[in-house]
């Protein structure tokens, strides 16, 4: 199997999948506008013909049958247009729920959780293969699938109309059409890869770039770098353009050459019938229907320049957009531990995608349900990948992981542009008022809310403005206490909160989980106080594990951040 075709195979089965009976029917109708159009053209030039010859004599123009052909161009007429309507509702309706499809599969694909964390750091790549890549599949169907099947059928109508005149004419034609009305495109598709691929990278380049000046212009400025970043972006847009440049120049070649063609064809086909008219063969008027047949039928070659430009575009966003539809969802979440545990690991090593170090190595650990834990330690040695783990965001590289259903608190507070009562109900879609407004005492919001003018119906803007931090972050608690989960997993829940802010969330903090399982990853020392047990991690490792009363607990907490 060629390349391209490895790489347009998940796509064309998604395709199938879909709305394989309106692509279907989208081709067929195709077809026939395109049929009628060179039946309607040629039965057209054979009466005109006709019947001017008919007007020369008087007996024959009295017995020249003018409504036969006139109801056959009517039909033909009013078949092309139904079929053009039908073509065009079809063919669309059925493009557009396509991509609906695999813009839900491709977003589905990324947010699973190995493949969030790995595009975590690079939102830009996958916005735009939310947009770009999905939108460059479309010509896949409409302008290269269908205009190269249409084409053929155009080539093989006009094939067998001229070879009913003489056959080899007939067949001389089709040839010459399908072989350079298709080689044209195929040459100038394989020509415009490399600079559809370089105008891709280009744009999407310059989208990130230019993403990157907006989000942080206040520390490109502090750091004197915001003309760099300028001159960056001004690169790629100067990239993309060359890139656009290079496709227009083949594009035009193209053009010229099928126009060429078309004409050298043409003057082929005049002078062919000139010769069968002079030689008795055929009539003048069936001259006319064969000179204009030939003409209709260059027609759908032309449709294929565009696909054909298009083509490498297409094949590069399928290149992309291929391993993550074919990808097997692979099921992160740890099996259920003993009735008496809330999670154990035994033996297990966490390797991150493109590291060569573990971010942990050989870690044994147990907690008993409604046992609190903290786990601490510097920057890096392991406190995040150890909370992913538990809740089934990471794989395990070797080792045993058994743990109860948990909900993750990072230390991100991800609010999203919805009403309050919309973001609460992300963790309880059942959930009714007087739940959420539990919730929201619980998390000591509830008097902010009420004191809003439209309460838990106010909205919110990207990325939860409209809130503080602090409203942010209780709302996230609310949030958390909506998950009626056995194991709650904290990632530094009150980082970035004033002292009193912080006291009072983990306060109330402590009184919901009350019953349940408590991992806090953390270096602060009164987030750490919450525990019964303190694990230090140290490069991946599990270097100490101490119990409330014991003289090593007060020690480690003596080493944390005091508040």
């Amino acid at each position: 199997m060629t390349p391209f075709l490895r790489d347009l195979r998940p796509v064309l089965r998604l395709f199938i999948e879909i709305r394989r009976r309106e692509l279907l029917l989208g081709a067929a109708l195709s077809a026939a506008t395109v049929t009628a159009g060179i039946a309607l053209l040629g039965l057209s030039g054979w009466f005109i013909t006709a019947t001017a010859l008919a007007g020369l004599s008087v007996s024959v123009a009295a017995t020249f049958d003018v409504f036969a052909p006139s109801a056959g161009i009517r039909f033909l007429a009013l078949l092309r247009t139904a079929a053009r309507y039908g073509e065009r509702l079809t063919t669309h309706n059925a493009t557009l729920a396509v991509l609906a499809a695999l813009r839900e599969r491709l977003f589905r694909g990324w947010a699973s959780a190995g493949a969030a964390r790995a595009l975590l750091n690079r939102p830009a790549r996958l916005l735009f293969r939310l947009t770009a890549d999905i939108d460059a599949l479309e010509s896949l169907y409409l302008r290269v699938l269908v205009p190269a099947a249409v084409a053929l059928g155009a080539a093989l109508i006009a094939s067998v109309t001229l070879g009913l005149m003489n056959p080899l004419f007939g067949l001389l034609f089709g040839l010459c059409l399908a072989l350079v009305g298709l080689g044209l495109p195929l040459i100038s598709g394989h020509a415009a890869r490399e600079h559809a691929r370089r105008r891709a990278y280009g744009i999407e380049t310059l989208r990130s770039r230019t993403i990157d000046l907006v989000a942080g212009q206040a520390d490109l400025l502090m750091a004197n770098r915001l003309a760099a970043q300028q001159q960056a972006i001004a690169a790629a847009d100067a990239y993309a353009a060359q890139a656009d440049d290079r496709l227009n120049r083949i594009e035009t070649g193209v053009a010229f050459g099928f126009g060429l063609f078309s004409t050298v064809l043409l003057v082929a086909v005049l002078l062919t019938t000139a010769t069968l008219m002079h030689a008795g063969a055929i009539s003048a008027p069936v001259a006319a229907l064969g000179i204009l047949v030939a003409f209709s039928a260059t027609e759908p070659f032309a449709a294929l320049r565009r696909g054909a430009m298009e083509f490498g575009r297409t094949l590069l966003a399928a290149r992309r957009i291929a391993p993550r539809l074919s990808a097997i969802e692979v099921d992160f979440t740890p099996k259920t531990p003993a009735h008496d545990l809330a999670f154990a690991l035994q033996n297990v090593t966490v390797v991150h995608d493109g590291a060569t170090l573990p971010a942990l190595r050989d870690v044994t650990l147990e907690l008993r349900r409604g046992e609190h834990i903290a786990v601490v330690g510097s920057s890096g040695a392991g406190k995040s990948t150890l909370l992913s783990l538990l809740s089934g965001e990471l794989p395990p590289a070797t080792g045993m992981t058994a743990a109860l259903e948990g909900t993750l608190l990072t230390q991100r507070t991800e609010l999203f542009q919805d009403t309050l009562r919309g973001n609460l109900l992300l963790a309880a879609p059942a959930a009714d008022d007087d739940q959420l407004r539990d919730a929201l005492v619980s998390a000591g919001l509830l008097a902010d809310v009420d004191a809003l003018p439209s309460g838990l119906d106010t909205r919110l803007g990207e990325g939860g403005m409209g809130l503080s931090g602090g409203q942010s972050r209780r709302l996230a608690l609310a949030r958390l206490f909506l998950r009626d989960t056995p194991l709650w997993l904290l990632d530094e829940p009150t980082e970035g909160l004033d002292g009193n802010t912080a006291r009072d969330v983990l306060h109330r903090l402590e009184l919901r989980a009350e019953g349940r399982a408590l991992v806090i990853a953390t270096h602060i020392r009164r987030e750490a106080a919450l525990a019964d047990r303190i694990v230090t991690i140290d490069g991946g490792c599990i270097t100490e594990v101490s119990r409330r009363g014991e003289a090593a607990f007060e020690k480690a907490l003596d080493r944390l951040r005091p508040d």
